[in-house]
């Protein structure tokens, strides 16, 4: 294609209807025909990056493999299509402020009132284009986050009226809306969707192609009615039904004719309709899994956005291995000696789950402590695999006041320390250690026979690390260093050979696995769940 084309998705009426999904969706039917994409996220809160965000405001931290902390849609991305994001792929309103500010102390604006248009919206725009001219897509997507009418999207809705004018054919936008069902009415009302056009309009966009969100079969005649009302052809009103999995989503869009209206709009060869072949015989091996394999999933985080990434990874692990994976929140708050055998009744298998601060981890050691003594499968990532390794310091190495810098200043035992190049930053935002980064495993361990290669590359969100001088005696007592950065000697897996799975690793592999690439560890994970149950 000589020239990038740009979609913009919008969304109205309510948050949270699934524009992260569409997104993906897009990109993977555009994929299927052999166009290059990318997807970018344009979230409109102030925060530089969602890193310093409490989960519960934001769901998880994603992190690319440039070590940006990023929206969880972006995870979203990557498990649909296999692309890699970079920060080039995520912006926030704080970050397009900072660039223009940091413009204008520098001068280059010459002495000009700096103001939300022009300077502002060339920011935004300037941001669209840069991975079309930089990169040479075919297509970029564009994600706007929040709803039409929200003061704080006002900028980017200008920006994308300026860009939809001056691309001309090379810029579509597919907007989303909500028709919700009245049930004392027993009607599906679709005014909610109008007016959300009409916001639309008054800002200056005409929508090109509208995606219905509904929890209920839309009718050609409700199809016709939003059509007419809204200025939109009638091939390009599209219903987005609740289903089974969201990774129906791009069969279901492509049975509707989404990417053949897109082209369409946009001038584009239709061609003949990708067969998703592989992407079908997932979902074929999904439907097909009826056995159960439990999976707890011990966090302090009781919402499921906050470990999106491992729920999905589990899932797509499960599919791998012919079963559905059900997962069980166990909040590690308030978890005790007392109640642990209850709480861990019946999972097949246990991920400690990653984290930050005090509230919570003395429920994952307890967690850490019952698993390895039962020897039931178990999976720690992050702050998971941290406290299995406090766990084994006190209850085998025999340090009964061992424990993370993190939680205790002053521990003599300190088996988890700060790492030396964060010991003196005091800014919270962007300064871990992030992104992907060497491992080499050790030949012989379990975790090399997962992997079936000695060098890897795994994405990290961390400031603390397991402490070297213990490491002696930690294997001398049965757990092994399996994994290490070959320039920082930094220790990135942990393992008991002795027990069935007991592997807890550094890094976060739930940032890799995609949906026709699930993630090794997580395919073996599984695995022994599965063979434990039996």
């Amino acid at each position: 294609m000589a020239e990038t084309k740009y979609i913009f998705v919008t969304g109205g009426v309510v948050s949270s209807l699934g524009k992260g999904i569409i997104s993906s969706s897009i990109g993977k039917l555009l994929q299927a025909r052999g166009y290059n994409i990318t997807i970018q996220k344009f979230d409109p809160y102030i925060n530089i990056d969602p890193g310093t965000l409490n989960p519960y405001e934001h769901g998880e931290c994603y992190v690319t493999v440039d070590g940006m902390e990023t929206d969880l849609d972006l995870g979203h991305y990557e498990r649909f299509t296999g692309i890699q994001t970079t920060k080039a792929n995520s912006l926030t309103t704080g970050r397009i402020y900072k660039a223009v500010i940091d413009k204008e102390r520098r001068g280059d604006y010459l002495g000009k009132t700096i103001q939300v248009v022009p300077h502002i919206t060339d920011e935004i725009k300037r941001n669209v284009k840069l991975l079309g001219k930089k990169y040479h897509y075919d297509f970029v997507i564009t994600e706007i986050g929040g709803t039409i009418g929200d003061i704080e999207s006002a900028p980017y809705m200008e920006a994308i009226r300026q860009l939809k004018w001056e691309l001309g054919k090379n810029a579509v936008n597919v907007h989303l809306t909500y028709v919700p069902y009245l049930k004392a009415a027993g009607e599906l009302k679709t005014k909610p969707t109008q007016h959300s056009v009409k916001e639309l309009q008054s800002v200056g966009i005409q929508p090109d192609i509208l995606i219905l969100r509904t929890e209920k079969h839309l009718e050609e005649g409700i199809m016709k009615k939003v059509a007419s009302f809204c200025n939109v052809d009638l091939d390009c009103v599209i219903q987005s039904e609740d289903l089974a999995s969201i990774y129906e989503v791009p069969v279901n869009m492509q049975n509707q004719g989404l990417d053949t209206a897109i082209l369409r709009k946009m001038g584009e060869p239709i061609g003949e309709k990708p067969a998703l072949g592989p992407w079908r015989t997932f979902l074929d091996r999904r439907s097909k899994a009826t056995e159960v394999v439990n999976i707890g999933l011990v966090g302090k985080y009781d919402l499921q956005d906050a470990y999106k990434s491992i729920r999905e990874s589990l899932s797509h692990a499960g599919t791998y291995n012919d079963h559905k994976v059900k997962i069980t929140f166990i909040n590690s708050e308030y978890l005790t000696e007392d109640n642990v055998a209850e709480q861990l009744k019946g999972q097949d298998g246990i991920v400690i789950c990653p984290g930050f601060g005090q509230r919570g981890i003395e429920g994952k050691i307890i967690a850490a402590h019952y698993t390895r003594t039962h020897d039931i499968p178990t999976f720690g990532i992050c702050l998971g695999m941290q406290m299995m390794v406090i766990e084994f310091a006190r209850n085998v190495l025999g340090y009964k006041d061992a424990n993370s810098r993190e939680m205790d200043e002053k521990t003599p035992h300190n088996v988890i320390d700060i790492m030396e190049e964060q010991k003196n930053i005091s800014n919270m935002g962007g300064t871990m250690r992030l992104g992907a980064y060497e491992c080499v495993l050790k030949q012989g361990s379990r975790v090399f026979s997962i992997y079936k290669k000695e060098h890897i590359q795994e994405r990290h969100r961390h400031r603390y690390e397991f402490n070297n001088e213990f490491q002696k005696e930690y294997e001398k007592n049965g757990m092994m260093c399996v994994g290490r950065n070959p320039e920082s000697d930094l220790v990135e897996i942990v393992e008991i050979p002795g027990l069935k799975w007991y592997i807890g690793t550094q890094y976060h592999p739930e940032y890799q696995s995609t949906v026709l690439k699930p993630h090794p560890l997580f395919m073996d994970f599984v695995k022994t769940a599965i063979s434990n149950k039996k």
